[in-house]
C-alpha cells in the first residue's frame, strides 16, 4: 500500500473550498484584450530573442536587453496593441548570427512585462516537453494575478531536437507529442479549476493528493495559444485553446484554413475558437522603400541559420512548417515563415483588412527594428485601421 506524503506527516488532504475563497473569477473580456472587440487584433511576436523574426545581418537598433524589449513593450502598451507573444528558444540556429539564440526565458519575461505594462496581454510560450504542469500552472496563474487577468500562455509541443536532447530527452514522434501536450495540459487545466486534491494516473503523469492555489485571476484558466498546423496541430488548437496561429501563403488559402478550424471546434467540441497569422511587417512612406527594405533583408540573411531551421522544419519534425518550406524559402529570412506584409501606410492596412476578410481575427508580427518602427506604425498606420473599422 502506498503511503502518501500527507499520511507519513500527519496531514488530513486539502478540504474543498468555496470558489470565492479562491478565485476571483474575473470576467476575461474585460481584463484580457484577446478577448476584447477589436475587429483585427494586433500583437508583438519575437521581441525577446536575438534577430527577432528575421535571419538577416539588415541593420537594426533592436537588440537583446531588458531596458530594450521593455521599452518595445510599454510603447507597444501605449499604442493599444493586443498582445505580446516571445518566441522560446533554448539553443540558437547557428549560422552566422546564431539565430535566435540569445533569449530571455519567457514566463520570467511575461512576469517582468506583466508589472511594466498596464493594459496589453503578455504571452509565454512553453515548450511543453521542458517544464512540468505543476511548475508551468503556478507560473501561469502568477504572472496572470500579476498583470490584473492579461497572461496567455503558448503551448508548442517542442519541435527541435537539439533542445530537447539539452534537457536530457529524445524527440517524440510528431504526434506522440501532442499526445503528451493533451495530457500537459488536461493536467494543468485540474490544477487551475479543481478545489480540494485530486489523483492522476496517465500515461506520461501519476501522482495524488494535488493542488494548487491561489488559482488564476481569469476564469476559467488564463487564454491559451497554438500554433499546431497539421491536422494533429488544428485538433489540439480546436478541442484546447482560444487562438489558433497559421501562416499561409494565400488569401483563399486562409479562408479555407479558418473556415475549417472553426468548423472542427464547432462540431467537433462544441466550442469557439479564434485564428491570428504572424509574419513581418515592413511598413515604408513608399512601397518602393518598403520593398526595398524587405530585400536588404533577404539579400543580408543569414541562410546558414535559414538552412538549419529550413532541415528540421523540412524533415517531418514539425509538420506545421512544412507547406512554408516548400514554397518560399525567403519567408524564413524574412518573417519566420510567416505572412509578409511589405508596403505603405495605406497598403498595410489594406492587407489587414484583407486578412481579417478571410478569417483572420489578428496577426501578430515582427519588425526590422521593432522599437523605431513600432513608432511610425502608431503614427501612421494605426490612425487608418481605425478609419477602416479594424481599430477603434
Amino acid at each position: 500500500m502506498t503511503v502518501t506524503a500527507n499520511e507519513r506527516l500527519g496531514l488530513n488532504p486539502t478540504d474543498p473550498r468555496p470558489v470565492e475563497e479562491t478565485r476571483p473569477l474575473v470576467d476575461r473580456t474585460q481584463t484580457n484584450p484577446l478577448f476584447g472587440d477589436q475587429k483585427m487584433k494586433l500583437g508583438l511576436f519575437g521581441s525577446n530573442c536575438s534577430h527577432g523574426l528575421i535571419m538577416s545581418h539588415a541593420p537594426s537598433t533592436y537588440e537583446v536587453t531588458w531596458a530594450h524589449t521593455k521599452e518595445i513593450a510599454q510603447r507597444a502598451d501605449r499604442l493599444g496593441f493586443d498582445v505580446l507573444v516571445p518566441v522560446a528558444r533554448w539553443k540558437g540556429f547557428g549560422g552566422s548570427t546564431n539565430f535566435n539564440g540569445n533569449c530571455f526565458e519567457t514566463y520570467a519575461w511575461a512576469a517582468g512585462l506583466a508589472e511594466a505594462t498596464e493594459r496589453i496581454a503578455i504571452g509565454a510560450t512553453s515548450h511543453l516537453p521542458t517544464v512540468h504542469p505543476i511548475v508551468a500552472a503556478k507560473a501561469a496563474t502568477t504572472i496572470d494575478h500579476i498583470s490584473g487577468g492579461r497572461f496567455a500562455l503558448n503551448l508548442v509541443m517542442g519541435w527541435v531536437p537539439p533542445e530537447m536532447e539539452m534537457f536530457g530527452r529524445e524527440q517524440r514522434e510528431h504526434d506522440a507529442r501532442y499526445d503528451f501536450g493533451q495530457e500537459w495540459l488536461d493536467f494543468a487545466t485540474r490544477l487551475w479549476t479543481e478545489e480540494g486534491s485530486f489523483s492522476i494516473d496517465s500515461e506520461f503523469f501519476t501522482g495524488d493528493l494535488l493542488e494548487a492555489y491561489p488559482k488564476p485571476h481569469q476564469a476559467p484558466r488564463p487564454a491559451l495559444l497554438n500554433a499546431g498546423n497539421s491536422p494533429r496541430g488544428i485538433e489540439f488548437s480546436a478541442r484546447n485553446v482560444d487562438i489558433n496561429f497559421a501562416s499561409l501563403d494565400t488569401l483563399e488559402n486562409i479562408k479555407s484554413y479558418t473556415d475549417a478550424l472553426r468548423a472542427k471546434a464547432r462540431e467537433d467540441y462544441q466550442r469557439e475558437i479564434k485564428a491570428m497569422t504572424y509574419g513581418l511587417v515592413v511598413c515604408r512612406d513608399t512601397e518602393e522603400e518598403a520593398k526595398r527594405a524587405f530585400q536588404q533583408v533577404v539579400d543580408e540573411g543569414d541562410w546558414g541559420a535559414a538552412g538549419n531551421v529550413i532541415k528540421i522544419a523540412g524533415s517531418g519534425e514539425s509538420q506545421s512548417f512544412d507547406h512554408a518550406v516548400r514554397e518560399m524559402q525567403e519567408r524564413f529570412i524574412a518573417g519566420w515563415g510567416g505572412y509578409p506584409i511589405v508596403g505603405t501606410p495605406e497598403q498595410v492596412t489594406e492587407e489587414l483588412g484583407r486578412l481579417h476578410e478571410a478569417g483572420m481575427e489578428g496577426m501578430i508580427f515582427g519588425l526590422i527594428d521593432y522599437n523605431e518602427e513600432l513608432k511610425y506604425f502608431g503614427e501612421r498606420v494605426m490612425p487608418l485601421l481605425k478609419e477602416a473599422g479594424l481599430r477603434h
